[in-house]
């Protein structure tokens, strides 16, 4: 089943899949702050360098998403994840909270 994305997010994902650390971080305003894996990142820059880092240690690809909630401000994406990390593949959640056209937090989990 094809679900609909806001445009912010369907760009992350098309850049994420893309390995394109660059797009990846235009996709966020310039405060935005993304939690994964136990860290927090903040701003653009330090986003772009999240990206390289989780592309180089875990080669992860989402397949097409299969849920999307909007609830109190957030969005919530769920899809399929199959890369090298342990317990691949994986169905993570992502919560985005967008701010216009831009992406203004993302926390994935589990």
């Amino acid at each position: 089943m094809t679900v609909k994305l806001p445009q912010a997010i369907q760009a992350y994902f098309d850049a994420d899949n893309a390995r394109s650390p660059d797009a990846v971080a235009a996709a966020f305003t310039d405060d935005a702050i993304v939690k994964d894996a136990g860290e927090t990142r903040v701003g653009r820059e330090s986003i772009r360098e999240w990206k390289v880092e989780t592309d180089q240690k875990y080669a992860s690809t989402l397949a097409e998403p299969f849920l999307v909630i909007t609830e109190n401000g957030k969005t919530q994406v769920t899809g399929h994840v199959s890369g090298d990390f342990p317990g691949s593949p994986v169905d993570l959640r992502y919560f985005f909270v967008l701010k216009g056209e831009k992406i203004a937090a993302l926390e994935i989990t589990i």
